[in-house]
C-alpha cells in the first residue's frame, strides 16, 4: 500500500486485495493518458484518475503484446494551481524503476529543493519529441501528508512584515551570489547566521519556540522528497473523494516565501485551519514542471 493513499480520501484501503481492486478500478476510468513508444519498441503508458478536484492515482506500466498495460507502480497526487519556482530544474530518473524525481536550486530556501514527478511521462515524451522542447520552465509544487496540525499566528506589524520582507530578499541575493563563488557574500552570510544564533538563544529562555521560528521548511525521515514544514495558510478548500465521500482539506501554504499546496485528510488534522493560521507536518513533496513551447 502506498503509505500517503489515505491523504487523498482512502484511508480504509489496508489490504492489498482492496488496493488491487482499486487499482483496476482507476485502470478502467482513466481521466488522462500519456503513451511514450521506447527506443527498444515498447510502449509506455501513464494513466490519471481523478477522485476529486486536483486529486487522483496516477498508474504507470508497459503495454504487452496483447496491448494491456502492465502494472509497475502506482502514486496518489495532488496538482497544484500556481506557479511555485522558475528557479533552475533538473530531471533525474530514479534507479528502482521509471519514475522521476525533480531538483530545483531555489536560493529563497538556500538547499536543493527535491520532489517527485508527477508528468514523468510527458518529459520523457518531449526527451524524445524533436519538435517540443523539454526545457523547463517554472514548477508547480504540491504535498500530501498524513499527519498535520494547526498552530496560531505569529502577530506581526505592518512595518514588521515588510521589514522581513525586504530581510528575505537581501538573504536571497546574498545566497545566489555565494553559490557564484563572492567571498564578501559568504562572509556576510555567516556573519547573519552568528547573530541569528545569538538571538534565538536568548529569546527562547523566555518564549515558546513557535512564536520564535514563524515557518520552516526542512528535510524528514530518509527520503530526500519528504520534508517537514511550518507555514502559513493563504487558503482552504475542502475536497470530495467522489469514490469513498471522505472529505480532504486542500491548503495553500507559504513557508519560507515558496507557495505551495498541501492535502490532507480531514480525519488527520489537528485543529481547525483558517486563513491566517499556520500548518505543521511532515508532508511528501510533488510537483509538476511546465515546458518552454
Amino acid at each position: 500500500m502506498h503509505k500517503y493513499l489515505r491523504a487523498i480520501g482512502f484511508s480504509e484501503y489496508t489490504k492489498k486485495q482492496d488496493i488491487e481492486e482499486l487499482l483496476e478500478q482507476t485502470v478502467q476510468c482513466p481521466g488522462e493518458t500519456q503513451l511514450v513508444q521506447l527506443d527498444d519498441g515498447g510502449t509506455r503508458e501513464q494513466i490519471y484518475a481523478e477522485v476529486g478536484n486536483g486529486i487522483g492515482i496516477s498508474v504507470c506500466g508497459e503495454m504487452n503484446d496483447r496491448d494491456i498495460l502492465e502494472r509497475e507502480y502506482y502514486f496518489p497526487y495532488l496538482r497544484s494551481t500556481c506557479i511555485t519556482t522558475q528557479a533552475p530544474c533538473q530531471v533525474q530518473r530514479h534507479a528502482e524503476k521509471e519514475s522521476y524525481a525533480g531538483i530545483c536550486e531555489e536560493y529563497r530556501l538556500g538547499v536543493s529543493l527535491i520532489f517527485y514527478l508527477q508528468n514523468g511521462m510527458e518529459y520523457v515524451k518531449r526527451r524524445q519529441d524533436k519538435f517540443h522542447s523539454s526545457q523547463i520552465s517554472s514548477v508547480m509544487l504540491s504535498a500530501l501528508s498524513i499527519y498535520g496540525r494547526i498552530l496560531l499566528p505569529v502577530q506581526k506589524t505592518e512595518k514588521q512584515k515588510e521589514k522581513i520582507k525586504v530581510a528575505s530578499e537581501n538573504r536571497s541575493s546574498l545566497l545566489e551570489a555565494a553559490r557564484k563563488g563572492d567571498s564578501e557574500a559568504m562572509d556576510s552570510l555567516a556573519l547573519e547566521d552568528i547573530d541569528l544564533y545569538a538571538a534565538i538563544s536568548g529569546r527562547v529562555r523566555n518564549e515558546d519556540v513557535y512564536s520564535i521560528v514563524d515557518s520552516c521548511f526542512m528535510p524528514f525521515g530518509v527520503e530526500c522528497d519528504q520534508y517537514s514544514i511550518l507555514g502559513e495558510i493563504l487558503e482552504v478548500e475542502i475536497v470530495t473523494n467522489r469514490w469513498t465521500n471522505e472529505e480532504i482539506y486542500v491548503l495553500m501554504v507559504e513557508c519560507n516565501d515558496i507557495m505551495f499546496q498541501v492535502g490532507i485528510n480531514k480525519q488527520d488534522l489537528l485543529g481547525e485551519p483558517v486563513v491566517g493560521r499556520r500548518f505543521k507536518g511532515p508532508v511528501w513533496l510533488q510537483g509538476q514542471v511546465n515546458f518552454l513551447d
